[in-house]
This record gives structure tokens, sequence and C-alpha cells, in this order.
């Protein structure tokens, strides 16, 4: 079966003051069918406002087309100022390539994106970045130079667009210019100074984007330009790839910001950029008070900006992604003006939100009443996965005790990465919570299936089997997972913070039972297998799994009685 492609789209259109407007035109988008619109992320010193939605490639398509077709009716460029460089109702507007659809197909939907909108709506495009069909135009800044006020530019040659009219008549001067590109995830990102010069804003930011700053004889701010031999500028690149910028004066904040674009985070993540423009604003006696990013931000890179602070702090690294999350915001200050909605913000979240893991979000009682409850599931299978994340729940407490523990300090780094596979194991097993119940549920839609012909009791027996082997399947990775939390256990008893021994042992119980609990559902589902040969296979498997799992019990008790 062919996976759900998944593209984003994220417009900027030149307005960011009036909301009426903006949400008008924001909401074009969510009037196409499967178009989920994550996040309006307006700015009144910039006049500008970055949108963000996604869904399938021809939906997406069809939603952007909308919304530039509403900016161009609702925003009249002629009376458009802002700080942001602009040159058009919708500037800019890539598409990113999200899942399961490569870089070049989403170049080739922005192109057709782009056509229709010079073609129907009559407003001239630049296809900038990976759909660019001329060199020059990958770069967006290069689309963009003279901005709205220099579209006249459009008659020329050199700047005829790649679709749409190229005289700047009557109606490309109400609708300006639009961009139309496909990118990677890019992070708009800003960092905020304790200073209101755009001039020093701009001198950091010229020492961090990879673009640099020309090179000047004497003054670097004031001094005669230097060329080459072909009297073209010299240019001293900045310390950071992929990574745009320029500072300016933020009158709504009272403050001047670096306006930082990460290009590519894999080369240059949020963090790192913090780090440098916090040491390149402390050699011109400034300070950076905090960050924000514009529009949304992947999880990970959040993540990846947590565990970047930990160790420098020489702290474990196996805490929660909701603890990480915490700390990634503080260390980059992404509250400095404002508060800092994970929910809201990230995107994962955004896409995940309200329709994922019913049971494992529950509160413990309510959790418990619904087990309680006449209905069959959720049932052994799913406390068994439950009761194995709180096993190993607790082998990564011990983990991260022992990595804090006084006079342990040099060992740091080693609890820190048992309690890095201790997380991934609960990650894992809290999933479980809601596959079993799943499974469940799907082999009782099987039963449900019509048996009036020959052909549908063919269809409800295979489709009966197939449900039985993932109820199989579910539990049968439950042991495997609570297994290798039983290693991770015993290893905590045996090197771990000697005071919570016994917390590590409660933990073995807690897995062996997991693994003993999820064998009985891998059996009892197994009888009920018409084939034999996969039944006897992983009940052979599990017996194996459970066995092993048992003596790593016994050592752990008797290392912590030894202990006690």
């Amino acid at each position: 079966m062919k996976m759900r492609q998944l593209i984003e789209c994220v417009p900027n259109i030149s307005e960011g003051r009036d909301m009426s407007i903006i949400n008008e035109i924001a909401h074009t988008a969510e009037t196409v069918e499967g178009v989920k619109l994550l996040d309006i992320d307006p700015g009144r010193a910039t006049n500008r406002t970055v949108k963000t939605f996604v869904g399938e490639p021809d939906a997406v398509i069809e939603a952007a087309y909308r919304l530039i077709k509403k900016a161009s009716e609702l925003i009249d460029m002629r009376k458009h100022k802002g700080e942001h460089p602009r040159m058009g109702a919708t500037d800019v507007c890539p598409l990113v390539p999200i899942a399961n659809i490569s870089m070049e197909e989403t170049a080739g939907y922005a192109q057709k994106l782009g056509e229709r909108v010079g073609k129907e709506l009559n407003i001239p495009v630049y296809l900038y970045e990976n759909a660019a069909k001329i060199a020059e135009r990958k770069n967006l800044a290069y689309c963009r130079s003279g901005e709205y006020e220099g579209l006249s530019k459009i008659s020329e040659a050199k700047w005829k667009p790649d679709f749409g009219p190229d005289k700047f008549n009557a109606s490309v001067q109400k609708t300006g210019v639009t961009a139309v590109g496909a990118r990677d995830f890019l992070i708009a990102y800003n960092v905020n100074l304790n200073t209101t010069s755009s001039r020093r804003a701009n001198s950091i930011a010229f020492d961090l984007r990879e673009a640099g700053r020309v090179k000047r004889e004497g003054n670097p701010l004031t001094g005669k330009i230097i060329t080459d031999k072909n009297g073209e500028p010299v240019r001293e690149p900045g310390k950071l790839k992929s990574v745009k910028g320029i500072g300016w004066y933020i009158e709504e904040y009272g403050i001047a910001q670096l306006s930082l674009n990460l290009t590519n985070i894999s080369i240059t993540p949020m963090h790192i950029a913090f780090d440098e423009a916090c040491k390149s604003a402390l050699e011109r006696g400034i300070r950076v008070t905090g960050s924000e990013i514009v529009g949304l931000v992947p999880l990970q890179a959040m993540l990846d900006a947590a565990d970047y602070f930990l160790i420098k702090q020489e702290r474990s690294l196996g805490i929660s992604e909701k603890e990480k999350i915490k700390i990634a915001v503080k260390s980059l200050g992404l509250d400095d003006l404002g508060p800092f909605n994970p929910e809201e913000k990230i995107i994962e979240y955004m896409l995940d939100k309200g329709d994922q893991n019913p049971l494992v979000n529950m509160k413990l009682t309510d959790f418990a009443v619904e087990t309680s409850a006449e209905s069959p599931a959720p049932g052994g299978g799913s406390v068994a996965a439950y009761v194995g994340a709180l096993g190993i729940s607790l082998g990564t407490m011990v983990a991260n005790l022992s990595a804090h523990k006084r006079g342990w300090d040099d060992r740091w780094e080693e609890f820190s990465s048992w309690a890095v596979k201790g997380m991934e194991l609960q990650k894992k097993l809290l999933a479980k919570v809601d596959q079993d119940t799943e499974a469940f549920n799907q082999i009782m839609e099987a039963f449900g299936l019509p048996k009036s012909s020959e052909e549908e009791i063919k269809q409800r027996k295979a489709a009966i089997e197939e449900a039985t082997k993932h109820a199989i399947n579910v539990p049968y990775e439950v042991m495997t997972l609570a297994l290798d939390s039983l290693i991770i256990i015993e290893k905590m008893t045996e090197i771990g913070n000697p005071n919570s021994v016994t917390d590590a042992a409660v933990g073995g119980l807690c897995a062996r039972t997991a693994v003993m609990g999820a064998f009985l559902n891998v059996k009892i589902n197994a009888a009920g297998l018409e084939d034999k040969a996969f039944a006897k296979k992983i009940v052979s498997q599990g017996e194996k799994v459970l066995a092993r799992a048992q003596k790593i019990e016994e050592n752990i008790l008797k290392i912590t009685e030894s202990k006690i």
C-alpha cells in the first residue's frame, strides 16, 4: 500500500497588523478538504504574517492557490510598509516535503502552482530554491532584490518572471510579485538583543550568516570596499553555514533583533546559531536576552537543543520529552518576548493534536476505571505494556540518580547512556498500551464482516487470520521490549546508586510481569490461529524470552538482597 504523501506550505503574506484580513486569508486554506492549518504567526513591526498548513500535495497546492488569490484581493502593495524585505501580497510561498515525497516531486508541485498563479491570477511569479529554472533564482534574496519598489525590473529580459505578466501595470502594482519554491524545512529564528541599534544588530548578523560581509579597508563599517582583479567586492565569509540573516529594530518590542533563516538545521541548528550569536554580541558589549521562532519548529530541533545544553552542564540526557522541551525553551530564551506553547509551536504536536493514544494520555485513575469496565478492552495486554513501561521508568530513574550522585561526576556519561536507552524503551512500551487495544478491536471488526456468500466468508476468514496475527505480534513485541528493560534494570542493580537498588528491583518485578502477562496473550491468540506453523514458532520464541526474563529477575533479586 502506498504511503500517504504530505507536504507543508508556508506562505508569507504582506499583512501583519489587521487580524481580520490575516484570518480571512489564512482560513481560505481550510476550505480545501484534507488541508490542516497549523499556525498563523503575525508580526506587527514586519507587517508580515507566516502561515503554515499541511496535507497531501494536490490539496495543498489548491489551498495555496486560493490563499494567494485571496491575498491579492485584500492586500494593496502600494500602501504596504514593513521592516521585512518583500515584493508581493503573498511574498513567498514555499512547499516543504514532510513525508513520503521527494524534493524533486515537491519542486514539480511548486512549478505547477506557480504556472497556475501566473496564468489565472495574472500575478508575476519567480520560481526559487529547488523549483528554480534559472540558477541565479535559487537564491530568494536575488529574486527579491530591489523589493516591491524595484519591480519595474520585470520588463527587463534578465528579470522576466517565470510565469505571469512582465509589465508593471496597475494590477501588478497592487499585487506585487510572488516567489514560489520548494525547499527543505527552514526555521525562521530571531535572536533578541539588549540594544536598539539595528546597525550593531546587522553587524552581528554579518558575523554569523554564511554570506558574511564585504571586506573594507580600515573601519569594517565605513572603510573603502576591497575589490578583486575583476572589480567585484571581496567578501569575508560568516561563521555559520546554511544561515541567512540581517539585523533590524522591532518597534513593537523596543529592541533590535537578528533575523536568521536556518536553511539546513542539520548543518547549523538553532542552539549553535544561538550560542554563536551570544559570542558575537558579547564582543560588541551587547547581550542576547532570548530568541523567538517564527512559525513552527520540528520536535527534533527542540530535543537536540536540550541535549546540547544538558551535555554542557554534564547532566543526563535520559529524561522525558516534556522536560527536554522545557530545558530548550529556557536555554534559548524562547519565552523572552511572550509565552512559548509547545502544543502550538512544534509541528508534530500540531499534527497529532487530539487524535493520538487515548489510553496512554488518560489519568491513572481514569485508566484504572476504564480497565475495570465490562468491555473486554483495554485488557491484560494493555496493562502488561503499561506495567512494562513503569518497570523501565524505575530503571531509568536509578540511572539518572546515579548520573547525578555526588562523587560520581566522572561517570555521568556512563549513566546518561543507560538512561537514554531506558527512555527509548519507555516510549515504545507506552505506545503498545494503545496498540494492544487497537489490535483487539481489529479482530472484533473482522468478526463483524458480512458472511452471506462464499466470497464474503473467504474474505472474512482471511481478515480474522490477519488481525489475529497482529494481535499476537503486539504482545510479543511487549515481551521483547520488557526483556530489554530487564537487562538495563539488572545493570542498575549492579552498578547504580546503591541507595536506589530496591527501586531498580521493583522495576525488575514489573518488567518480568510484563513479559509473563504479554506471553499469556500471545498464547491465547495463537491457539485460535489457522496458521499452526506461525503459532508454534512464535510460542516457542516466547518461551525462550520468558525463560531469560525469569533468570534475569532472579539475579536482580539476588543482587538486591545482598545490598540491603
